[in-house]
C-alpha cells in the first residue's frame, strides 16, 4: 500500500484516482502531478515502483497538500477572526460565511431545530422542578 504525504493510498484503484485521497488534490492536480512525474495514470497504485512513488512525492512537495494546506486555511480563518472581519465573526458564530440565507436553510451549520415557546404541562413542571433544585 503506497504511502504519500502521510496518507495510505488505496492500492486497488488507478493512481490518478488514488491521489485524490490526499487533501487538496483533485482531478486536475492529480493529472498534472502524474504527467510531471512521468507516471502512467492508468497504472494501479499497488503496481507502482519505489522510484515512481518518490517522483510523485517530489512533485507533490511543490503543492500545498494535507497538513500544510490545512494549516494555511486555519491561519486565514484565524486572521479573519482576529481582525473582527464579518466573515470571521460568522465563523465564530458557526453560521454560513458566504452569504447564504439562514431563515429556512443552513441546518448543517446551525444544528437541529429546537422548539421555542409552546411546552406541555409535564415539561413545564419538570423545568420548574429543575430550577428549584438549583
Amino acid at each position: 500500500m503506497p504511502r504519500i504525504a502521510g496518507i495510505d493510498l488505496p492500492e486497488h484503484k488507478k493512481i490518478r484516482f488514488s491521489l485524490r485521497y490526499l487533501y487538496g488534490v483533485g482531478p486536475k492536480i492529480a493529472d498534472a502531478v502524474l504527467s510531471e512525474a512521468k507516471v502512467d495514470p492508468e497504472k494501479r497504485a499497488r503496481d507502482l515502483s519505489g522510484d515512481e512513488i518518490s517522483r510523485i512525492q517530489r512533485v507533490l512537495e511543490k503543492h500545498n497538500v494535507e497538513g500544510n494546506l490545512r494549516r494555511i486555511i486555519n491561519d486565514n480563518i484565524d486572521r479573519l477572526k482576529r481582525v473582527k472581519a464579518y466573515r470571521g465573526m460568522r465563523h465564530q458564530a458557526g453560521l454560513p460565511v458566504r452569504g447564504q440565507r439562514t431563515r429556512s436553510n443552513s441546518r448543517t451549520k446551525r444544528g437541529a431545530r429546537r422548539t421555542i415557546g409552546a411546552m406541555t404541562k409535564e415539561a413545564a413542571a419538570k423545568l420548574d422542578a429543575a430550577k428549584k433544585a438549583k
